[in-house]
């Protein structure tokens, strides 16, 4: 796919299509438009007694967009069980130029000035496409999952888009839905405007666990 700019990237994402790359060191990028699509109800995000005890303790202190850029290459690294990743340099420059416009933020688990988990995606309208997630430590990534989730309860989204159905996501109520139906989740949730930052740019875990289970 040829290079194309950032407004060309927001569109894409309004369509419902996302890039992709076959491996870190391949320089091509393509669109993908899943024929079902991951997606995580906020109404029904569900997090287990011993995950919300440990959200609750803060063991991590949770940040927002203090370092996306390490995010990012934590989640392109190399992994035990993950020898290579769908994130290369094209795709890194574009969700850079996302997040210096806004668009783009990181979920960061911190612990003794060490970034131990955390997960990043794209932000436009209601909605909030999850990109990638990394576990340095036990439930960091988890606890990040759980506090993106009441941070977009707070700020009036719609839609979490995960992309692809995975055994993990399933445990928080994931589901599959085909691309038709996910159509019409992204136009309504592009109708409203979400604010990622209604609970500020920190938030405690019991702040984050009371907004994502407060009435819509």
């Amino acid at each position: 796919m040829t290079a194309f700019s950032l407004e060309d990237l927001i569109e894409c994402y309004a369509r419902g299509v996302f890039p992709m790359a076959e491996t870190r060191d391949d320089e091509r990028v393509f669109l993908v438009d899943p024929e079902l699509r991951g997606v995580l109800p906020l109404d029904r995000f569900h997090a287990s007694q011993r995950l919300c005890r440990t959200v609750r303790s803060d063991r991590f202190e949770v940040r927002i967009d203090t370092a996306f850029e390490q995010v990012l290459d934590e989640c392109a690294a190399e992994r035990p069980r993950r020898e290579d990743t769908w994130i290369n340099p094209a795709i890194r420059g574009m969700y850079q130029g996302l997040f210096a416009r806004g668009l783009a933020h990181s979920v960061e688990c911190w612990r003794d000035g060490t970034l131990e988990g955390g997960l990043y995606g794209v932000a436009l309208g209601g909605a909030f496409f999850g990109e990638s997630m990394f576990p340095n430590a036990r439930d960091a990534s988890k606890v990040a999952l759980v506090h993106l989730v009441g941070r977009l309860r707070a700020g009036g989204y719609r839609l979490l888009d995960a992309q692809f159905l995975t055994a993990h996501l399933v445990q928080f109520g994931a589901v599959e839905v085909p691309r038709r139906d996910y159509h019409r989740l992204l136009e309504a949730a592009l109708a409203v405007e979400g604010d990622f930052f209604a609970l500020g740019p920190r938030a405690s875990g019991s702040q984050a666990l009371q907004a994502m289970t407060q009435a819509s």
